[in-house]
């Protein structure tokens, strides 16, 4: 249940001049139709998505994932930008001290127009090189939709690529980590869409507050989180954003 009276107090915290850090998950895009991460229909269901999003199911059997992340990339390329997308790109033009992490690979945010995303997870529009050649960059954009070959080629040697997004079992990019760590550094730290419970995702709040942020969380459902923010507001993020968005306008 949306209280009013929290919302009023979260948009008088988002000054112009203020340190303002987003952290969002799944539930951003839900509106949007982004499908699950494990899939809803046909073959998906037969698998779980740590049996398809690992280093050893690709080297095992990378047309069968490939499949998978077409099928995906297809669903995802028909979804647009919902409004709450659209506020926090707004948000990231209007206050010079924005940053926005995101644990989605979808690239809606980016497609929405928010400026410097931190994807903790990459993206499902990047692909790499499996073997790593040296004509290579680290990782590149592919849109293709569908992909005209599966599995997809490297463009550089001709071997095997892989989607650009963190696997199970992997390592997050350090730099990528640091850069969210830092933005802990704020003086507003909003959480939305997140279960708050995967790390180090779900440390990133906990710092914040540390660190003397004021912390929220917008969420459709209670997370472990929503006991120690300054505000918990359940409410499908989209609407609750565009509610606080309306006051910053009439403020």
């Amino acid at each position: 249940m949306v209280v009013y009276g929290e919302l009023d107090a979260i948009a008088r915290r988002l000054r112009r001049d203020a340190r303002i850090t987003v952290l969002t998950g799944a539930g951003i895009s839900a509106a949007s139709g982004v499908p699950t991460f494990r899939g809803a229909e046909g073959l998906w269901n037969e698998f779980r998505a740590e049996q398809l999003a690992t280093l050893e199911a690709f080297a095992r059997d990378p047309r069968l994932v490939w499949e998978w992340y077409d099928w995906r990339r297809q669903r995802i390329a028909a979804c647009r930008p919902n409004a709450g997308h659209d506020v926090l790109a707004a948000w990231s033009r209007r206050f010079p001290h924005f940053t926005l992490i995101t644990q989605n690979v979808d690239g809606l945010h980016e497609r929405a127009g928010t400026r410097g995303v931190l994807r903790m997870h990459g993206s499902i529009w990047e692909v790499a090189c499996w073997s790593g050649c040296a004509g290579s960059p680290a990782r590149w954009t592919d849109e293709a939709v569908p992909l005209s070959e599966i599995p997809p080629r490297c463009i550089y040697c001709g071997g095997l690529i892989r989607p650009g997004v963190v696997w199970f079992g992997e390592a997050l990019d350090p730099e990528i980590v640091g850069k969210c760590l830092e933005a802990t550094r704020c003086d507003v730290f909003l959480t939305i869409g997140t279960s708050a419970v995967v790390h180090p995702a779900a440390s990133l709040i906990e710092e914040a507050r540390r660190r003397g942020a004021y912390t929220v969380e917008i969420n459709l459902e209670p997370t472990p989180a929503s006991a120690f923010v300054d505000v918990a507001v359940q409410g499908a993020a989209e609407q609750v954003l565009a509610d606080i968005d309306r006051r910053l306008e009439q403020g």
